[in-house]
């Protein structure tokens, strides 16, 4: 664990995308992306919704634990917030909780913040660092000040009574398909997510990638003001990268 805890301390140095193109964005430059999905047409990073609340708190990374919320179904009543919590002791440290708002229409989506002060409380206790969720938080003044960090579609003061309807299954949430035990990745870019054994790879690959990137830059930088010389700095091969 102390080893989890070291390599999940390197990767939050860099930013999303950074990770991004680590794990799937840069295909063709082979020494740096590790092509873990298809760039386009697989769910592993998030779309243009997702807000970050804290940017102020930087780069974050743990361990996905998942639940499902929505209204009242009949006849089934069988989960609670006490599963969750469950859930999340059994989540390696840290925990990253990945919520999904399952309600019937987009106005009773957009009306509900179901997540506040009391049970950031209780995630943190637990050894949770931050929820993103597709539906709105609340209570951001008073999560502020607790270092965790809020990514979600946006804010909401009330909610109706909410019922848990799965604890740790696959869901999709701002276009990542999540699943428990991933590891996922976020900033005030959004969030991004992998395979948890790729942990110690993403690391050496991050480093690649900003060695190369710090040298191109250094190039660009020192280049001429003229599109001849800002072309061959920016294109040259760097350490057999492209």
């Amino acid at each position: 664990m102390d080893k989890t805890m070291e390599l999940i301390k390197e990767i939050e140095k860099y930013d999303t995308p950074s990770v991004t193109n680590v794990v799937a964005s840069y295909p063709l430059k082979e020494k740096v992306c590790m092509g873990l999905y298809s760039p386009w047409t697989q769910h592993w990073s998030s779309n243009s919704d997702l807000q970050c609340h804290f940017p102020e708190l930087g780069s974050r990374a743990g361990f996905v634990v998942t639940y499902v919320i929505g209204m009242q179904e009949p006849g089934f009543n069988r989960l609670s917030y006490a599963d969750l919590f469950d859930a999340i002791e059994k989540t390696p440290k840290p925990a990253y909780i990945i919520l999904k708002q399952d309600f019937p229409d987009e106005e009773i989506m957009k009306r509900c913040g179901p997540t506040g002060g009391m049970l950031v409380t209780a995630y943190k206790k637990l050894g949770a660092i931050g929820l993103l969720t597709d539906g709105p938080v609340r209570d951001i003044e008073e999560i502020r000040p607790m270092n965790f960090q809020y990514m979600s579609k946006g804010v909401a003061p009330g909610h109706g009574v909410v019922f848990v309807r799965a604890v740790n299954v696959p869901v999709r949430v701002c276009g990542v398909d999540f699943a428990p035990g991933e590891i996922v990745h976020t900033d005030i870019n959004g969030a991004v997510k992998f395979p948890a054994d790729k942990l110690e790879e993403v690391a050496h690959r991050l480093k690649i990638l900003s060695d190369y990137e710090k040298k191109r830059a250094s190039m660009v930088n020192a280049a001429e003001p003229t599109a001849e010389a800002v072309k061959k700095a920016f294109f040259v091969e760097i350490d057999g990268i492209k």
